[in-house]
């Protein structure tokens, strides 16, 4: 299939260097700017053009990308959706506890909803956001900072120690879960470390920094996996190889009278109540932006958001072989299958019949299969981006994924002949 390799090897260059939300959104800022896209700056007058490339930075967390449609202010949009956080852990204020030996572990809180013990005995690094002291105290500089070498690890109890391990073990996220980063030998050491270690990658004096927001990473790269290279396995798939593959076709579809919208939102996985989650009005501004550059009023806006449509792009569960029975008796997306519709008749999903037959349409056009998740109906399903997005827009949309295995472990497992079919699909969807 045409571009499939090229496709492939940067979705697995574009894991690597995402290892955190701040770092998955410098990187589409770094290929947006690449492909011409301009910085537009929340606190100025926007004087946009048609056909002109813009992108929208948010709390440096959630990115905004778009093209402006030629077809005036009541056009449209075509926006994808996805996110850029992923289940992990955050370092607390005051992190260092020093035990035994002078083993100095780090003081951690769980972010979202991640499988624990996967987390067990894996080379670790930190990365995230750091806010530094300037002369205006409303204004901090915010620098970026990621380890590239393995600095923890959380090591797992000896079986010996715990020979029920195999049966069931249930964990406390403040006791078993915190990473070693080290041995001290002088206790004095412990106050401040971790600053002292992020002052130093930094090249800045520890006095400089005011905050910080870190993560802990798994250094192991992605890779491909399976006897024909048809899987991709890696942390943060869920979601960002959804927010690839929205980037990818943004960068790739043609010129069209909608305006077509990449909105890579942050805090999915605790509910996106944030200024830069979905739950924000922060689309909505952007998009009456738009519109108010392109001449409209809100009667033009208005009717632009009745002619619009959204993909809510959020992966999908696909059948466990080893597990067939958790998932619904007549519907099971499989790896390769193609996009998966997500349907849930309690409206946990913004599909309905309406917006599956216009994708399912989108995905024949693309020459693509697609398949359905529907949940188990004793089993209670999550929710995403889409139903949270039209509480603050009235926006036709459907609520799909690609399909993957072991969804929020440290690494994901997904097909990569779906992110190919997934790129093709939402290509088509901005270039109908």
């Amino acid at each position: 299939m045409e571009n499939s390799k090229k496709y492939i090897n940067d979705l697995l260059s574009f894991m690597d260097s995402s290892v955190v939300n701040f770092y998955a959104v410098k990187t589409i800022r770094q290929r947006l700017e690449a492909n011409g896209f301009t910085c537009l700056d929340a606190t100025e007058k926007w004087e946009l053009v048609p056909g002109g490339k813009y992108y929208v930075v948010k709390n440096n967390s959630a990115i905004f990308g778009f093209v402006v449609g030629e077809g005036g202010a009541s056009a449209g949009y075509k926006i994808i959706s996805a996110h850029s956080d992923s289940p992990c852990f955050r370092i607390k204020p005051n992190p260092e506890m020093v035990s035994d030996g002078g083993m100095m572990k780090l003081n951690t809180e769980v972010y979202g909803g991640p499988i624990l013990y996967t987390w067990f005995d894996r080379p670790l690094s930190i990365a995230g956001r750091v806010m530094l002291r300037t002369d205006d105290p409303l204004n901090p500089e915010t620098r970026l900072v990621k380890f590239d070498r393995p600095l923890l690890t959380i090591p797992h109890l000896a079986i010996h120690f715990n020979r029920a391990v195999n049966e069931g073990n249930p964990l406390s996220r403040q006791k078993d879960m915190l990473p070693i980063i080290g041995q001290i030998n002088d206790i004095a050491e412990k106050n401040g470390y971790v600053l002292r270690l992020v002052a130093e990658e930094l090249g800045v004096d520890t006095s400089d920094i005011i905050d910080f927001d870190l993560s802990l990473y798994d250094t192991t790269k992605a890779c491909l996996v399976g006897v024909n290279n048809e899987f991709i396995t890696s942390g943060r798939l869920d979601d960002l190889s959804m927010a690839h593959a929205a980037m990818t076709a943004l960068l790739e579809s043609g010129d069209g009278a909608q305006t077509r919208v990449m909105a890579i939102f942050d805090n999915e996985e605790t509910g996106s109540g944030t200024k830069q989650g979905a739950a924000s009005p922060v689309l909505d501004h952007i998009l009456r932006r738009i519109n108010a550059c392109q001449g409209g009023n809100e009667e033009d806006y208005l009717r632009a958001v009745a002619r619009s449509f959204m993909v809510s792009a959020d992966n999908a569960h696909a059948v466990h072989p080893n597990y067939v029975e958790k998932q619904d008796p007549t519907n099971h997306p499989v790896l390769g299958g193609g996009p998966v519709i997500k349907i849930n008749a309690n409206c946990k999903y913004m599909t309905d019949a309406d917006s599956a037959a216009v994708f399912k349409t989108i995905c024949e056009r693309a020459g693509v299969p697609c398949q359905y998740f529907v949940n188990h109906s004793d089993v209670a399903g999550g929710s995403t981006l889409g139903n949270i997005l039209t509480s603050q827009i009235d926006l036709r949309g459907v609520d799909m994924g690609a399909a993957m295995w072991g969804m929020h472990s440290v690494r994901e497992t997904a097909s990569t002949i779906d992110h190919i079919y997934t790129i093709r699909a939402f290509t088509e969807f901005f270039n109908c």
